[in-house]
């Protein structure tokens, strides 16, 4: 018997709507995009209205194949794809390709419950053809961007780069950034602390002086000038003012009492969502959207990628029962607190991110998620429950404490300030991170009244250094772009990640920290491309799209006056590479002044080929991979150009030249040359110096030792299987086939005996931590359990070097990754990059064993990609 035939983008999502459906329909994965613009070549034709050649993707031959067998015994089609301009252009597409001869209705719902699935199928629509247009036009405009662009910093700059709509004016923002630390000139200032003996005791700070009040790090600017409205105090006058207060009788001179009151935030949109799961979990933008979507794919919570606030009148009701029987009535706000999104193009249709209804809290799903959904989705729950909650209340109390230093009769004014918190009100389930707006502190003060001597129990001045603006973290930059209304939520964790994977931008710790690439780029952009790295004009293209959804603008209009610039704000692409291409000095853009040596001889960096240099004259040396852009100053570039020469050996080895250079990871001496290689060799044999060792002081016979390594101590008498002796790029190691030991010592590594190693081998295996041994579980480092595969994480030495793998996947450590500081969320992170990457090239997302094999048993031939020229959509309704 037929049954309808329902269409969604994943199969985590399909298997959760199939529950609530049954087997009256049958429900299909489309596994995303099945159709797309090829990866080669422009397939737009600029000329007839951008019209766009489209193919299937090797993953999308597969799935319309499939869905056309089920249509031919399907009695009518549901599209249920998410109801944005990406998964209406599915729903599309799958129109174009099934061709369906059933009736064909659009289903959208924004939670997936029983509820909202009955909704949906009883209330169908159209597809909306806006959004196809606004997504094709997003899809349109990124390629000519990418086309047009791209090939200018290929040879400009260096191959292989890239350009984007919002890619680039986020790079930018990140090079800005780390411009204004270059710039930033820091400044010193004191200040004295006091610690009193009330009870309870409490913590004052110096605020004036005779009635000036001292310079604190907000008074200069980044250049290091103090304001005129305030008075830096050294370090001899802080401590000479110290001493003279040893005997002094501190006084209060006012107390001042405000009431205090902090209201919630409002519920999450994709925005916020972002940047509270980076800064209260440690997780990547990308990271918190791929556990979002499992969460709201499998029923736990609503649509993820929304720029609203709002609860419907449901959500509304269910959030305010829970508050009561969670918490109790007195902690519910008297009235429904209403929220509106600050952006002008919010999407109110959709609600705020939430748990879907009936609501559940965390320990009532805590069964059913791992680790890390559970953390995101307790997270959500409290977010969304603090919304609805009472206001904090309190008292904030100001106290001023003043004595007369003995150094000079000066007359010294201290501050204490702290709030007591009366009623805690939402601040009971949720409190927002400290940069996200809630600075509040709780803090006791005892009773003091104007007059009363208060006892000091310390004095300590303390000195201070100005701070350069910090960099920013992808929860800042999440919000920055929110701010300047540039991309939307659903792209912006993918941008952060294409950043990252193109070089234009590293972490170090959570910091994002742009290439001497990223610089050349930018600047080339900047002097030549303005329009298209202006964050107004980037914002505008955006609001354009959304126009374009709501039928306000056209499609092919608005890419004629992009692309063409006939008329309007927009900037003429094709003219302006036409007209900028041969006015574009390659030598200057890659060249960055540092400053000049004691001699007046200029010292520049450069992005190069194999990684940045630094270059005097004819003199150069290599940049180290792990240094940042405001760390590489005049003395840092002196430092490294003094290091001994790659071409100038220290010395010969058995007839053979001897070098210690400086690489890209670090200090090692090399045996041999390409054109001159010692016997039995394909390649020069290399060695790193050990920490203890430096380039300058390197000797051939420190040399020969290290090129022992890998070591070979001799066969275990235990077993009779090899024992090798080798340093890795995180520290000394004794090897048994696949069995790792760490050692003491580098040193160790040329003076350990086969006797010693045995002795290790005997014994449980153990890993170095912080200082301290642990139980070991992996060859370098063990993380814990992939939420994804469900499979122990462990980082490994590898031929290409140290990699994280689950024993499915393999992900290579990113540039500002240290392993002995890496934590589980970022070793899963990486492995779930590698999974997307292998995924968006049509490769499966994770197989095991016999599965791996089966696959590739069935495997298909590879046939040439069927093209498809868009099809004529028809209007909307």
């Amino acid at each position: 018997m037929a049954k309808p035939l329902v269409v969604v983008e994943s199969p985590a999502k399909a298997k959760t709507i199939s529950k609530f459906l049954g087997d009256a329909y049958d429900v299909r994965a489309s596994v995303g995009h099945v159709a797309d613009l090829p990866s080669k070549g422009l397939n737009i034709d600029v000329d007839n209205g951008f019209k766009p050649t489209y193919e299937l993707t090797e993953r999308g031959k597969t799935v319309v194949k499939d869905l056309r067998a089920a249509l031919k015994d399907a009695s009518e089609l549901y599209l249920a794809t998410d109801e944005d301009r990406e998964g209406e252009a599915i729903s599309w597409h799958l129109v174009e390709y099934l061709k369906p001869k059933v009736p064909v209705k659009r289903m959208v719902f924004h939670e997936i419950t029983k509820a909202a699935i009955d909704h949906a199928i009883d209330n169908p629509r159209g597809i909306d053809y806006g959004l196809v247009d606004a997504a094709e036009t997003r899809r349109i405009l990124d390629r000519l961007y990418g086309y047009e662009v791209s090939p200018v910093l290929w040879r400009r700059v260096n191959r292989g780069l890239s350009a984007g709509r919002v890619q680039s004016p986020s790079v930018r923002l990140i090079v800005e950034r780390e411009r204004e630390r270059i710039a930033f000139v820091a400044a010193d200032y004191w200040d004295i602390d006091l610690v009193t003996s009330t009870q309870p005791s409490f913590e004052a700070k110096l605020i004036e002086v005779n009635g000036a009040r001292i310079a604190t790090g907000k008074d200069f600017d980044d250049r290091g000038q103090v304001s005129a409205k305030a008075t830096p105090i050294d370090e001899t006058l802080a401590r000479a003012l110290a001493t003279g207060l040893e005997s002094a009788t501190f006084s209060v001179r006012s107390v001042e009492e405000k009431p205090y009151r902090s209201s919630p935030k409002p519920p999450f949109m994709t925005s916020t969502l972002q940047q509270e799961g980076g800064r209260k979990l440690r997780l990547s933008a990308s990271q918190v959207m791929r556990l979002a979507q499992g969460l709201y794919e499998r029923g736990f919570i609503t649509y993820m990628r929304t720029d609203s606030v709002t609860l419907s009148d449901e959500a509304m009701n269910a959030t305010r029962a829970s508050i009561a029987s969670e918490y109790g009535q007195q902690f519910l706000s008297p009235q429904p607190k209403r929220y509106a999104s600050k952006s002008k193009n919010a999407q109110e249709a959709h609600e705020a991110v939430r748990p879907t209804t009936p609501y559940r809290s965390p320990k009532q799903v805590q069964g059913e998620l791992n680790s890390q959904e559970l953390a995101l989705y307790r997270l959500v729950w409290q977010r969304t429950l603090a919304s609805q909650m009472a206001d904090a209340t309190g008292v904030t109390v100001s106290v001023r404490l003043g004595a007369v230093s003995e150094h000079e009769q000066t007359d010294c004014e201290f501050n204490a300030s702290g709030t007591t918190i009366t009623f805690p009100g939402y601040r009971a389930v949720y409190v927002a991170a400290d940069d996200d707006g809630d600075g509040s502190k709780e803090a006791l003060l005892p009773p003091l009244a104007q007059g009363e001597i208060v006892p000091i129990d310390s004095l300590t001045p303390n000195g201070h250094s100005t701070s350069p603006p910090a960099r920013y973290t992808e929860a800042s930059l999440v919000k920055r772009l929110e701010e300047l209304e540039i991309g939307r939520p659903s792209t912006w964790a993918s941008i952060i990640q294409t950043v990252q994977d193109r070089g234009y931008v590293w972490k170090k710790g959570q910091a994002l920290v742009p290439t001497w690439t990223a610089f050349a780029v930018i600047g080339l952009l900047e002097q030549h491309f303005g329009d298209l790295v202006d964050y107004a004009l980037t914002a505008k293209m955006d609001g354009d799209l959304d126009e374009i959804a709501n039928g306000r603008q056209q499609k092919d209009q608005w890419l004629q006056r992009f692309y063409f610039g006939d008329d309007g704000p927009l900037p003429g692409l094709k003219k302006i590479v036409e007209e900028n291409l041969d006015k574009i000095d390659a030598a200057a853009i890659n060249t960055f002044p540092l400053g000049v040596d004691d001699n007046g001889v200029l010292i520049v960096v450069k992005p190069g080929k194999y990684g940045p240099y630094v270059k005097r004259g004819d003199d150069t040396a290599s940049v180290p991979e792990d240094l940042p852009p405001d760390e590489l100053d005049v003395a840092k570039a002196i430092e490294l150009l003094a290091l001994p020469k790659s071409d100038e050996p220290i010395g010969e080895l058995d007839g053979y030249p001897v070098y210690a250079k400086n690489g890209r990871y670090g200090p090692y001496v090399q045996w041999g040359a390409p054109d001159n290689l010692p016997p039995g060799l394909e390649k020069p044999k290399m060695a790193s110096l050990f920490q203890t060792m430096t380039l300058e002081r390197m000797t051939v016979d420190e040399a020969e030792q290290l090129l022992q390594l890998p070591r070979s101590l001799g066969q275990d008498p235990a077993d009779g299987k090899e024992i090798v002796a080798n340093n890795g790029r995180y520290g000394p190691y004794i090897v048994k086939e696949k069995d790792f030991r760490s050692i003491d010592s580098e040193e160790q590594l040329l003076t350990i005996t086969l006797e010693d190693a045995s002795r290790i081998f005997k014994l449980p295996k153990v890993f170095k931590r912080g200082g301290s041994n642990m139980a070991a579980k992996g060859p370098l480092r063990e993380f814990g359990t992939d939420p994804v595969s469900e499979r122990p994480v462990a980082a490994k030495d590898g031929r290409f070097g140290v990699y994280v793998t689950d024993g499915e996947t393999n992900a290579s450590i990113g540039k500002g990754d240290r392993i002995e500081e890496m934590t589980p969320e970022r070793a899963y992170e990486l492995l779930a990059i590698r999974r997307d990457a292998v995924a968006a090239k049509g490769g499966p997302a994770k197989k095991t064993g016999a599965r791996k094999k089966a696959a590739a048993k069935k495997r298909p031939a590879k046939k040439s990609a069927a093209k498809k020229a868009a099809a004529k959509k028809k209007p909307a309704g």
